[in-house]
C-alpha cells in the first residue's frame, strides 16, 4: 500500500460506510483516515480497577464494575418505554436502565451471565443506577489493544451513539486503523528538529496517543503532538511576516523634525512614562527600516496609547506623509479626534474627522482637503474604508480595538496608497503573551505595561445583594463630593427580554433612592436608537446627570473624568476581560475611583474565582491569564482568527514552554534559511506550499 491510502475516505474503512461516514462528517468533521487517526482521546481511564457496588458514590466519574445479571424486563408504554436489568456482586444490587436500541440490548444481555460495566452511578430514587452503561464480556479477551491502566476515551455525540459510535465503537475503529495503516505515517517534522529536543518519532507518538504503553510513554507522545502544532502555526505566520517583508517596501522616515520636536518639547504637558519612550522609540526604528511595520500596541485603559499614536502620526507628518486613525464607534471616534485637537492646540498640524454622521456638504469638502493633501491626521470611524477617501500620500494607519474590525476592511486601508502605510494596531484588552505569539505571531508587539504619574489605581469591592444598602449610602456619599457614577447591567442576548426588565427594575430602584430634582438618572442600552444613546452620553459627560444606569454599551474608551465609581450589578455574569474593561471607564481623573461588583448570594467556582482576582489585582496581563485558564483561547481572542487556534491538544493557559521553543525553532530555521531551500527543511517547504495561497489578506495585519 502506498502513502495515499491515509487520504481515503473514512466510508472504506472496515464498520463505517456511507451512513456512519456522514455521520463522522457532520458530527466530528472527519473525512479521511488521516482525521481519524488525528482525533485523540481527552483522557485514559484505569480498566484494571473494580469498584464494588457499597463503594459507589454520586462523585465518582465513570467506573467499572464486575457482576451478574439477575434479572431484566421491559417496563412502560410508547416513548416511556425502557430495559431494566438488576446487576449484583457480594455486596450489593445496581440498576442498569437502557431508553434506546432496546430490541438489540434485549437480544444481546444474557440474564445469569458475568459483566463487566462501564458507566458514571448517578442516584435516582435513593439507589445507584447506570443508564446505557457500556457492557464486555468476562473475561476479557487476550487480544486487547494497548495498556488496561490507559485505555482511551473518545468524545462521541448522541447521534453517533445510535450507531454505536459512542467512545468504544471510535476506539475499535482506531484500533483497525492503527492496525492496518500506522505504517503509512509519514515523518512531518525534521530530522534536526526531533534530534535538539529528544522527540519521538510522529507514527510512534500517534501510537502512543491513542494506546499508551505506559504513563511515560503517554507524556512523550503528548509533548511531540503539541510541539508539532504549535510548531506549524508560527512557521505560517512568521513565514508569512518574512514573505510581507521581502516582498512590501514600506515607507522610510528618515527624518524627526519639527512637528515631533516642537509637540514633544513645548505643548506635551505631562512627561512620558518609560513604557511610553520604550514603545515610541520600537515604532521609530521599524519606520526608519525601509520595510512596512505591523505593529501591536497592548496597553491597559489609561496607559497612554492615544499620545504612543499621536507621535507616531506627527513623525509621518514630519516626512511629507498623512497619517489616518480608525475607531470602531462613533462615540471613541469622536473622543480621539477631540483628545488630539486639545493635545496639539495650536494648530501644530491640520487634523478632520469623517463619520458615518458626518453630512455631504462636509464629506465633500473633506474629501477635496484630503486629496489635495491639506489634511495631516484623519480620525474616523468605517467611513474611512469608502472608496471615495482618497489620500494624497497616506504613510500610516493607526486602527483601534483591532478585533472588533475584519480582515476585508484592514486590507481596504492597505490599498490607499501605492507602496502600503504602515500599520500601528492599538487594543486595551490584555493579551496574554501566548496569545498574542499566537494569534498576532506576524505582528510584532510592544506592551505598554506603566501607568501614567499620579494615576491612582482603582479600589475593587465585591458585595453580596445582602449589602445592597451600603452601596446607596456609598453612592450617596460620593455623589456629595460632586462625583458621577456608573451602574452597568449585564444584557446577554439570549435573554434580552428578562435583562430588559431586570434594567428596568433597577432603574425603578434608583429612582426611588435618588428621587428628582436632587439627583439626575441617565440610561444608555442597545434598544435605544443611536441619536437617543449619543444625547444621554453627551448629558453624562458633560455632568448634568451624576447616575448612568446602562447595558455594557458604554464602549471602551468612553473617557469622563469625574465618573469615578463603576457599580457592575450580576458581576458573576461577565467574563473577567469584560469586567476588567467596563472597570477602566472610572479612574481617568486625578480622584480615588471604585469599582464594586455585585452579586448574588450563590456564586459557581469559576465566578468566585472571577470576582477574587478582580478584588485582588488591576494588572490586565494578569487577569488575562487567569481569564485564559478559565475561558480557553477562542473566546479571549473575540473571534477565533481564521482558525490559527485550532488546537486540538496543546493549551496556551499551560504549554507556555512548549509555544516558547516551537517559536524560537521556527525563528532559527527562518533565520538560517530564509527560502527554506536547505534539503534538511524540504518538510516544512513542502507544508508551506500547500498551505499557501498567495499573501491573505488576513496576513496583511
Amino acid at each position: 500500500m502506498f502513502a495515499a491510502t491515509l487520504d481515503t475516505t473514512i466510508e472504506f474503512l472496515k464498520g463505517v460506510g456511507p451512513k456512519r461516514a456522514e455521520l463522522f462528517q457532520k458530527e466530528l468533521g472527519i473525512f479521511t483516515y488521516d482525521h481519524l487517526l488525528n482525533y485523540y482521546p481527552f483522557r485514559y481511564i484505569d480498566r484494571t480497577r473494580f469498584y464494588k457496588i457499597n463503594e459507589l458514590d454520586p462523585d465518582l466519574p465513570y467506573v467499572q464494575i464486575l457482576g451478574r445479571i439477575t434479572s431484566k424486563e421491559i417496563i412502560g408504554e410508547k416513548h416511556k418505554k425502557r430495559l431494566v436489568a438488576r446487576l449484583t456482586d457480594e455486596t450489593g444490587t445496581i440498576e442498569l436502565v437502557w431508553f434506546q436500541s432496546l430490541k438489540w440490548v434485549d437480544e444481546n444481555l444474557s440474564k445469569g451471565k458475568v459483566y463487566i460495566v462501564f458507566g458514571k452511578p448517578v442516584v435516582f430514587n435513593g439507589s445507584f443506577s447506570i443508564s446505557h452503561p457500556e457492557l464486555e464480556n468476562y473475561p476479557r479477551p487476550a487480544t486487547i489493544t494497548g495498556n488496561l491502566r490507559l485505555q482511551p476515551v473518545y468524545h462521541s455525540t448522541e447521534k453517533l451513539k445510535k450507531f454505536f459510535l459512542d467512545s468504544k465503537g471510535i476506539q475499535k475503529l482506531q484500533t483497525q486503523l492503527i492496525e492496518q495503516h500506522i505504517k503509512e505515517v509519514r515523518e512531518s517534522l525534521p530530522l534536526h528538529v526531533l534530534e535538539k529536543y529528544h522527540m519521538i518519532s510522529k507514527r510512534e507518538a500517534l501510537l502512543n496517543i491513542h494506546f499508551p504503553r505506559d504513563v511515560k510513554a503517554l507524556k512523550s507522545a503528548e509533548r511531540r503532538l503539541k510541539f508539532e502544532e504549535l510548531f506549524f502555526i508560527q512557521l505560517q505566520l512568521l513565514h508569512t511576516k518574512q514573505q510581507r517583508e521581502l516582498r512590501f517596501k514600506g515607507h522610510a522616515f528618515g527624518a524627526v523634525g519639527d512637528k515631533v520636536n516642537t509637540f514633544y518639547k513645548e505643548i506635551l504637558p505631562f512627561e512620558l512614562t518609560n513604557a511610553q519612550k520604550r514603545v515610541i522609540k520600537e515604532i521609530r526604528l521599524d519606520t526608519q527600516r525601509g520595510i512596512q511595520m505591523n505593529r501591536l500596541v497592548q496597553g491597559d485603559v489609561g496607559s497612554g496609547k492615544t499620545v504612543v499614536a499621536l507621535m507616531s502620526m506627527l513623525l509621518a507628518n514630519d516626512n511629507g506623509f498623512q497619517a489616518c486613525m480608525m475607531a470602531p464607534t462613533e462615540i471613541l471616534a469622536r473622543q480621539h479626534y477631540e483628545s488630539i485637537a486639545s493635545l496639539l492646540k495650536d494648530g501644530l498640524v491640520r487634523v478632520a474627522i469623517l463619520t458615518g454622521s458626518s453630512t455631504k456638504k462636509q464629506r465633500t469638502q473633506l474629501h477635496a482637503a484630503l486629496e489635495a493633501g491639506e489634511i495631516d491626521i484623519l480620525v474616523g470611524t468605517h467611513a474611512l474604508i469608502e472608496d471615495k477617501v482618497v489620500f494624497k500620500n497616506l504613510g500610516l494607519v493607526v486602527i483601534d480595538e483591532q478585533h472588533r474590525f475584519g480582515v476585508e476592511q484592514r486590507a481596504k486601508l492597505w490599498r490607499k496608497n501605492v507602496i502600503p502605510p504602515h500599520i500601528l494596531v492599538m487594543t486595551a484588552t490584555p493579551i496574554p503573551r501566548t496569545l498574542a505569539m499566537t494569534l498576532y505571531g506576524d505582528l510584532d508587539v510592544s506592551i505598554i505595561d506603566e501607568l501614567p504619574a499620579g494615576r491612582k489605581p482603582i479600589d475593587t469591592r465585591h458585595l453580596y445583594e445582602g449589602q445592597r444598602l451600603r452601596m446607596f449610602g456609598f453612592m450617596k456619599q460620593e455623589i456629595a463630593k460632586g462625583r458621577q457614577i456608573y451602574i452597568v447591567y449585564p444584557l446577554i442576548k439570549e435573554s434580552e427580554k428578562l435583562d430588559l426588565l431586570h434594567l428596568e427594575a433597577g432603574i425603578e430602584q434608583m429612582r426611588y433612592q435618588f428621587p428628582l430634582p436632587d439627583y439626575q438618572i441617565s440610561i444608555v442600552h442597545g434598544k435605544m436608537p443611536n441619536a437617543d444613546k449619543q444625547y444621554e452620553m453627551q448629558r453624562f459627560i458633560a455632568g448634568q446627570n451624576q447616575i448612568m444606569v446602562a447595558t455594557t454599551v458604554i464602549e471602551v474608551g468612553v473617557n469622563v473624568p469625574n465618573a469615578s465609581v463603576m457599580i457592575i450589578e450580576n458581576a458573576e455574569r461577565f467574563g473577567l476581560s469584560q469586567l476588567h474593561q467596563l472597570r477602566g471607564r472610572v479612574g481617568r481623573g486625578a480622584e480615588q475611583s471604585f469599582c464594586i461588583l455585585m452579586s448574588g448570594n450563590k456564586l459557581s467556582k469559576d465566578g468566585k474565582l472571577r470576582l477574587e482576582t478582580m478584588v485582588k489585582t488591576n494588572n490586565g496581563f494578569e487577569i488575562s491569564e487567569i481569564d485564559l485558564k478559565l475561558r480557553g483561547p477562542g473566546d479571549i481572542s473575540g473571534t477565533q482568527q481564521s482558525g490559527v487556534l485550532d488546537l486540538k491538544l496543546a493549551d496556551l493557559a499551560t504549554d507556555q514552554l512548549i509555544l516558547q521553543e516551537a517559536r524560537s525553532t521556527v525563528i532559527e530555521i527562518l533565520k538560517g534559511d530564509p527560502m527554506l531551500e536547505d534539503p534538511n527543511n524540504s518538510l516544512l517547504r513542502t507544508y508551506l506550499t500547500k498551505r499557501s495561497r498567495g499573501i491573505a489578506f488576513d496576513k496583511i495585519s
